[in-house]
């Protein structure tokens, strides 16, 4: 199907509005640790061996482990090994990981999550929050994490053909310079367009460029269970992140006013290719009744894919996601009385809005009453630049003490103390140059007036 009629065709409901199917901060006491970066692929809850786990103080392991490689270790692959793992110890655990003292966070069929403060950094509640999931189109939350300060919202795009056909679920963008990194953005993380990521991709230099941004981006959050393979979150050999990685990149994120401004929009107009011209001339043809016909608007209607928005109290969105292999996932932050708190879901079976809803609820009742079980850390500092062995360094300036002292000793302050001028006269190889050209010229000239005067 080309690309004009795929735009043109997009499902639209009653309502005009585009619809599309979903497809989907301070660092704790040695909290960095070198993570490992061994792929792993989920499987399903029936096909995770249970995995002996150190018994951790304070923790309560109700759950089995995410599959890898690393399963046998004593350690969530990806966090570190033993101590020091990121965000706090407890959190190598992969079981539900909760505070002692009040009630348990509500039950999700998800096989990880995080219950976050936004504000502190503080966990209140996790479960395999290190363990290794395909993100879905979560990830888009990093691609846009790492190119909302890169591009210029105002900057026109023209997306190729290649970003026009990228299968799964699109705003249905065309190959024409209409769309804005703006409305662009929208489409991400609105409604999930994969089509718009790749786009937003080219217009940053490439695919390659980008998801090396990406993974960069992604180590600076100290997001180390995070590998980006596609810049939509398509399912990709490799491609993983973790539910602790969500609610680390969804924080950076709430820290951007366009990332809050994208996520938190209900409705927006998208541009939409104009009629051609030569059409609506043989409509005009054909009839009054055709020839009285509005003209068809240039842009389209989409909708936030988050269903709690507007639902919800508080509720200020994020990202949601889904493939067939990752299944559900959900990045989901709430405001209220001043205070926000973050949920992050991978991996869940079915339909989780009044899971994630009620997950919500116990992390505003949470919050501030129970010690966390970690922290979500800060980012890491940029390392300073090492001073250059060969910097060039200004001479010093002789002071007053200098000077006075210099006339004590009967000596010029202008000299060196030998009679020559403290400045040494420089002359480079080519004023040396001139100057013997000039004495030969001169030289020439005087010998020819001789010879002619003779």
């Amino acid at each position: 199907m080309g690309t004009n009629l795929r735009a043109l065709t997009a499902t639209v409901t009653t309502a005009g509005v585009l619809t599309t199917a979903l497809l989907g901060a301070p660092p704790a006491a040695n909290a960095r640790a070198v993570p490992d970066l061994t792929p792993r692929e989920t499987r399903t809850a029936a096909a995770r061996p249970a995995v002996a786990r150190p018994a951790v103080a304070g923790t309560t392991v109700t759950g089995t482990a995410v599959t890898g490689a690393a399963a046998a270790g004593a350690a969530v692959s990806g966090a570190g090994k033993g101590k020091g793992v990121i965000g706090g110890d407890r959190l190598a655990d992969r079981g539900i990981i909760r505070p002692a003292g009040i009630k348990p966070p509500p039950k999700t069929e998800a096989s990880a999550y995080v219950i976050a403060d936004a504000d502190t950094g503080a966990v209140l509640a996790a479960k395999d929050p290190h363990g290794h999931y395909l993100p879905a189109s979560t990830l888009k939350t990093l691609t846009a994490v790492t190119l909302i300060p890169r591009l210029d919202k105002n900057r026109k795009v023209k997306p190729s053909e290649a970003a026009c056909n990228v299968e799964g679920s699109a705003v249905g963008i065309v190959p024409e310079p209409i769309y804005k990194v703006d409305d662009l953005m929208r489409a991400l993380l609105m409604v999930s367009g994969n089509d718009a990521a790749v786009a937003l991709a080219e217009a940053n230099g490439g695919v390659k460029k980008t998801l090396a941004e990406m993974n960069k981006e992604a180590h600076k959050l100290q997001a180390y269970d995070t590998v980006a393979k596609t810049p939509n979150g398509l399912d990709a050999p490799g491609q993983r992140s973790s539910a602790y990685d969500l609610a680390l990149i969804a924080r950076a994120g709430l820290a951007l006013p366009d990332f809050r401004e994208y996520i938190s929009t209900k409705v927006a107009k998208f541009p939409a290719p104009k009629e051609d011209p030569k059409k609506k001339k043989k409509k005009k043809r054909r009839g009054d009744a055709e020839a009285s016909e509005s003209p068809a608007p240039a842009y389209y209607e989409m909708a936030n894919h988050n269903r709690l928005l507007g639902r919800y109290k508080g509720m200020l969105g994020v990202k949601n996601g889904w493939t067939s292999k990752a299944l559900g996932s959900f990045v989901g932050a709430a405001k209220r009385d001043g205070h926000t708190v973050l949920v992050v879901i991978m991996h869940h079976p079915g339909g989780f809005w009044d899971e994630v809803a009620k997950l919500l609820d116990w992390g505003f009742a949470a919050r501030g009453k129970a010690a966390p079980v970690g922290q979500l850390v800060a980012p890491a500092p940029d390392p300073k630049p090492a001073s250059s062995p060969l910097a060039v360094r200004a001479s010093p300036t002789p002071g007053a003490a200098d000077v006075g002292a210099a006339k004590a000793r009967g000596e010029d302050p202008a000299s060196n103390g030998a009679g020559r001028p403290a400045t040494p006269l420089l002359i480079g190889g080519g004023a040396l140059a001139v100057l013997a050209l000039g004495a030969y010229a001169l030289r020439r000239r005087r010998r020819t007036s001789g010879d002619a005067a003779g």
